[in-house]
């Protein structure tokens, strides 16, 4: 089988990786957790993460039910670094809900045409009518991490961005829009396995860019980045709310539960949604734990 980018990521993890990264991926069984400081040792089981799933699918629809009906704008934003998890949380999200009123945007590279514009005018037309609830697969919050890593954007323009995003993003709050920010954080080694498994899965390789194979050999660079943006824009009207998610299942769950305790819709079962577990789902303090 033809790998993707002539096997770009076996041969980082053959050649290039740290050696502890790389005994650690060697050494797990299928469910262990690779991070040392990670508080669980395993993957949620199967049969929990499906009982749990169940309960929580079932308030995303009253959740999506009274927003149409009370006319409420949700708009959730998904960041985090290469294999995260930020399409399959979505996925989740949006498993059992209207598709009509629950959409997913993921912009590609900005046109000409957009390129020229006002940094955010491109995602505005994107943002919820009443009733609607809207997923952002990566959003403005490129040019504060991607796009400095890989020298996209100059550091003037980044200032830039920094100075006008908060304003940006308290004028979607005071208009109404329920904004959600997630990160959703993965350590060293996970992200490496799971490029390695998409790598060789034919049905997963469409997922990996020369961006993620590139982005391997900077670690540091995104980890200051995404340590300095967290600092800038973590504020009272637009919270980040991080999730480490070195366990998708667990990552998860926390997401929808962190949503649907935040509105009091009918028929709310506190019980069913439970608790939130505040050492994977957090503020930006855990975001490197």
């Amino acid at each position: 089988m033809d790998l993707p980018f002539d096997g770009a990521i076996s041969a980082y993890f053959e050649n290039d990786a740290p050696e502890a990264i790389r005994q650690a991926i060697k050494r797990a069984e299928k469910d262990d957790i690779l991070s040392d400081s990670y508080p669980h040792s395993e993957q949620m089981s199967g049969k929990h993460y499906d009982k749990e799933m169940k309960r929580l699918q079932i308030e995303l629809v009253k959740l999506q039910s009274w927003a149409r009906d009370s006319g409420t704008r949700i708009a959730m934003v998904f960041e985090g670094r290469d294999a995260a998890g930020k399409g399959g949380t979505i996925g989740r999200f949006r498993e059992n809900m209207n598709p009509r009123a629950a959409r997913v945007v993921a912009l590609s590279k900005p046109t000409e045409t957009e390129a020229g514009q006002w940094y955010f005018q491109r995602y505005i037309s994107h943002l919820p009518t009443a009733g609607e609830t809207v997923f952002f697969d990566r959003s403005w919050y490129n040019r504060g991490v991607v796009e400095p890593v890989f020298g996209f954007c100059t550091d003037a323009q980044r200032i830039h961005f920094f100075s006008q995003v908060v304003p940006f993003e308290e004028m979607l709050v005071d208009d109404g829009i329920h904004l959600f920010k997630f990160w959703l954080n993965v350590g060293r080694a996970e992200q490496l396995r799971r490029m390695l498994a998409r790598e060789n899965d034919p049905l997963k390789q469409w997922k990996l860019s020369m961006i993620d194979v590139k982005g391997l050999t900077k670690w540091g660079a995104y980890s200051a980045a995404i340590s300095d943006t967290l600092k800038r824009t973590h504020t009272g009207s637009a919270p980040w709310t991080v999730i480490r998610s070195d366990d998708k299942r667990r990552a998860r769950v926390q997401a929808i539960r962190t949503v649907l305790h935040a509105f009091d819709y009918a028929q709310k079962d506190d019980k069913a949604i439970g608790p939130i577990d505040p050492d994977i789902c957090g503020g930006p303090d855990i975001w490197n734990a």
